[in-house]
Parts: structure tokens; C-alpha cells; sequence
């Protein structure tokens, strides 16, 4: 991808997020013009803040994708050639909370950004990225399918499968690969699991409520801890929407359609496990040198592996609560079209997911945050 995206202009929405920091991180090493568009980071730990990247971008921006207009101000005056779309509201839980503004960024903020793009005719390539609870979630044992319903039952959720309406209704009426030749434009929507990685710091996510809890020496409240859900490192998901704009730059009418990224098989686990995987990690795993030993659990010190049922006996904590606001219980996705169509797949297994989140998690606070981001970059794109 390194000579594909030299030089190339490359928008991100929401370039200040979790997902959006990693992606303007690996674009830039591979020398595009990254300019990115989002609101204020949300804390001064996150990702983007600690690895400075918003200052080795050509621009940094901030702004609302409510509104319509700046965002057409922005794509005329930078004049993207690739837009990758990530800002939204991310949160089930806060979608209960906020239901208007959810939908507000989640399908007009959406809808603004396509409309952008219809106004604006360097742009090439529009990766629009939803989430996998974008499918009428019927709790199912294998995975969705791109062709299947769209829905969602909290207001996160069904926002976004309204979004991937929006998406596609777009692209018939606008960006018809039919009619290519009068638009010159090719869009998709991406559809990924439940992404982990270094620099999240948002609330009611497992990660960061371990990290957090695990800093400040507290059990680990776990609200669901039998939900099943398909994690995967935001590497690889990332690799997917990299290696799709370039293939639908290169072959635009067969590549604008819906896309899972999910993960392999044996990543498909509860949030029980997860958890337990990353107290093990965090104790166990080898630390590098200037970084702060984990804390002393009821006085005791921490030695060895022996002591590692006692660690997640201490820290996990079943909060479950069967009149707490719905989430779904088992997600998965199908990633078969990815891996035929694509010649994509996922490197990662479970293991090696959780060792190289939690190794950013060990080292941000001792460290040189931008370079432990490309080793993790190059780590993944050549060692697995």
C-alpha cells in the first residue's frame, strides 16, 4: 500500500478517535496528505493527543459533521481524492441517553458527509464505516451476511443500520456504478467486530474499564459478562478499509458495496474471557524497563504466575443486572466475502490480539506513544 498512497490526499472524519487516530497514524507513514476533520479528543490520554499526530498532518481540523456546510467548505478547499468517514456517536449504552443526537451525527452527520462528496469532484473514494450492529441482530450462532436486514434495537444500533440505509440509497441514486462515467466516484460501507487497541479510553468498554481499573488497583465491574462478541485488534479492520480504497481506486464499479471485517474464529469470545486475558497479560506479560510495576494486590506483592487465578479472582467483578438497559448478547460476522473477493484476513489471533493491546496500555506512560504506534504497525503488517 506504501506506493499506493504516496501523495494522495486522504480525509478523515473523526481523525481525533480511537479507530481514527490508528488510521491517521498508519496513513501517514505511508506518505499521504492525511487532513482530518473531528471534534475535541475525548480525553488527554487518548491515542491521538499522546502521539501528537495532529501535527504531522496537513491539516488538523475541528468541526461538526452536523453541519453540512462547513463540511463542504472543507472538502473545497483541501479537496480530498479518498474520504474515509468515522466520526460518530460510538456508544450503546450513551445512545439511551442521547437518542436524538445519536441520530443526528450517526445518519444526517453521515448523510452530510455523502453529500460532500457529491459536491466535490476529486474525490474518488468514499469508505464510509458503520459498525456490525448495524444488522437486525436475531442473536443467530453464525455469522451476518452483508446482504442481511439492517436494524438494531437501542438507538445506536438502528442508527446505524438507518446510515447503511442512507449509504446505499446514496449510491443508487447518486453514485449509480451503472452511470460511473458521469460521477467518477465509488463508495462503500465497512462493517467491523468489536475493535480493541492501544489509546481507547471511552466509557463502557471493556478495555478501558480494565485498564483503568487495573491503574487504579479496583475490581473491574463487567456489566455483561457472558456476551459474546467477535474482537479484533484496530489493526486489522483498518488493513481491510486501507486495502478496499485502493482496490476500489484501481477497479471502482466491482468494490462499492457493503464489507465485514471481522475476525478469525477463535476471537470470537465473551467479555468474561476478554477481561480475564488482559488482567493476565497485565500481570504476566514480559513490561519494558522505565514502566511502573503493576500495583500490590490486598498488600501483596505480585511475583509470578502462581498467583494468577488469585489476581483475576480479585479484579472481575459480575455486575449483571437483568433489568439493565438491552445489549446484544451474540454477535458475529461473515467474513467470507472479504477473504474471497478481497484477498483479505485477519492476522490475528485472540492471544495476540490482547498481548498487543495491553503492550500499548503498559507502555504509554513511559514511552514515545507515536513510535510504539508504528511498531505495532509494523509488527502487524510483517510479523504475522
Amino acid at each position: 500500500m506504501e506506493n499506493f498512497y504516496k501523495n494522495k490526499k486522504v480525509l478523515i472524519t473523526g481523525h481525533t478517535g480511537f479507530k481514527g487516530s490508528w488510521l491517521a497514524i498508519w496513513l501517514q507513514s505511508l506518505g499521504a496528505e492525511v487532513i482530518g476533520l473531528a471534534l475535541d479528543p475525548y480525553s488527554e490520554r487518548d491515542n491521538f493527543v499522546l502521539s501528537g499526530i495532529g501535527a504531522k498532518l496537513k491539516a488538523d481540523l475541528r468541526g461538526d459533521i452536523r453541519d453540512g456546510q462547513l463540511l463542504k467548505d472543507v472538502f473545497a478547499t483541501y479537496k480530498p481524492e479518498i474520504v474515509f468517514h468515522l466520526a460518530a456517536q460510538p456508544l450503546v449504552r450513551l445512545s439511551y441517553d442521547i437518542p436524538v443526537e445519536t441520530y443526528q451525527v450517526n445518519v444526517m452527520g453521515t448523510i452530510n458527509v455523502l453529500e460532500a462528496i457529491r459536491a466535490t469532484p476529486s474525490v474518488k473514494v468514499g469508505v464510509m464505516i458503520t459498525t456490525d450492529k448495524c444488522y437486525e441482530n436475531r442473536e443467530q450462532i453464525w455469522g451476518y451476511r452483508e446482504n442481511e436486514a439492517m436494524g438494531g434495537y437501542d438507538p445506536y444500533s438502528s442508527s446505524k443500520g438507518a446510515a447503511e440505509i442512507a449509504i446505499a440509497s446514496w449510491r443508487r441514486s447518486f453514485f449509480n456504478p451503472e452511470q460511473y462515467a458521469s460521477h467518477s466516484k465509488s463508495i462503500a460501507s465497512v462493517r467491523a467486530g468489536n475493535v480493541i487497541g492501544g489509546g481507547d479510553w471511552a466509557m463502557d468498554r471493556i478495555i478501558p474499564d480494565c485498564i483503568r481499573a487495573l491503574e487504579a488497583n479496583k475490581t473491574i465491574d463487567i456489566r455483561s459478562p457472558k456476551a459474546i462478541r467477535p474482537w479484533e485488534h484496530v489493526l486489522e479492520p483498518l488493513g481491510g478499509y486501507l486495502l478496499l480504497a485502493q482496490k476500489m481506486w484501481n477497479e471502482p464499479t466491482i468494490y462499492c458495496e457493503g464489507w465485514n471485517f471481522g475476525p478469525k474464529p477463535d476471537s470470537i469470545a465473551t467479555v468474561w474471557d476478554v477481561a480475564t486475558w488482559v488482567v493476565e497479560n497485565y500481570y504476566t506479560a514480559p513490561r519494558p524497563k522505565e514502566s511502573q510495576e503493576p500495583p500490590a494486590i490486598e498488600g501483596a506483592k505480585i511475583k509470578d504466575t502462581n498467583h494468577l487465578s488469585l489476581i483475576i479472582n480479585h479484579y472481575l467483578k459480575d455486575l449483571s443486572d437483568p433489568n439493565a438497559l438491552h445489549e446484544a448478547q451474540l454477535l458475529m460476522l461473515d467474513i467470507s466475502k472479504a477473504t474471497y473477493k478481497l484477498g483479505w484476513q485477519p492476522r490475528l489471533n485472540i492471544n495476540q490480539t490482547v498481548e498487543l493491546t495491553v503492550d500499548w496500555y503498559k507502555r504509554y506512560n513511559t514511552e514515545d506513544v507515536y513510535s510504539v504506534c508504528l511498531e505495532h504497525i509494523e509488527k502487524f503488517s510483517t510479523d504475522f
